[in-house]
């Protein structure tokens, strides 16, 4: 579903990715933590072409990320993202948040894109506010309509760059408790973020991340319980004693 291959990126002379390898498979829901300024966010960006690559391979769907328009579009059409902020259009109403996309890139006509915009609200539990604007929404309100926003595409894969960091701590649960849900109805997702105990529950496997470079990948009951690197241990006795 998703491979990255021997990756390198570089911001000038520093080195961000360093040799990152990943494999993630159709239904595999992979967390990735680390410290700040580990790469976890700028790998999952290349995942998307945010940011482009300077060396190695990555693969999308089968699909090789090159510098080809036409097939980044349609790589694009099948991987959802949601960010830290919530980027939603503040003029816009949430309904209209959501079919925008749909009309515009795969051609649904305004009715089909409504119905398939309540169908997400529903599923992240917030259909009631479809015709609010995203001022008058808390702040986990707004990144679940993040999420629905991402669903209205009918993505294969979900990308998330630490969902809830934005967010007041009581928000938090509402949030992940969708993204919970997702991967329990098989979603393939690849998720940044912190939050251990959302690991523990949804993840089939872990990844930390340090100075650009992949120190270990484990199934996720074999990452806490039997972490094979130091540098790995003591990231969780720091992270998981807070």
């Amino acid at each position: 579903m998703i491979s990255l291959k021997h990756v390198f990126k570089y911001f000038g002379e520093f080195r961000a990715l360093n040799d990152v390898s990943l494999e993630v498979a159709a239904g595999e829901r992979v967390v990735v933590c680390g410290p700040s300024g580990s790469g976890k966010s700028t790998m999952i960006r290349c995942i998307n072409r945010l940011e482009e690559h300077d060396d190695g391979e990555i693969w999308v769907n089968g699909n090789p990320l090159t510098e080809d328009v036409k097939k980044l579009t349609e790589i694009r059409k099948d991987v959802g993202m949601v960010f830290q902020q919530f980027n939603l259009f503040p003029h816009l109403s949430v309904v209209d948040n959501l079919t925008l996309a749909p009309m515009k890139a795969r051609g649904l006509s305004k009715s089909d894109a409504t119905e398939l915009a309540m169908t997400y609200l529903n599923r992240v539990h917030i259909p009631e506010q479809a015709a609010k604007y995203p001022g008058q929404l808390s702040g986990g309100q707004q990144q679940r309509v993040a999420i629905a926003r991402s669903l209205c595409m009918q993505p294969k894969i979900m990308l998330f760059d630490e969902p809830t960091s934005a967010l007041d701590p009581e928000m938090i649960k509402e949030v992940l408790d969708v993204m919970i849900e997702l991967a329990e109805d098989g979603m393939t997702m690849i998720v940044v973020t912190h939050e251990m105990g959302f690991a523990k529950k949804a993840a089939n496997k872990v990844v930390f991340m340090d100075q650009g470079e992949v120190v270990e990948s484990a199934p996720t009951e074999q990452f806490f319980s039997q972490p094979e690197s130091d540098r790995t241990k003591l990231f969780l006795s720091q992270i998981l004693t807070h």
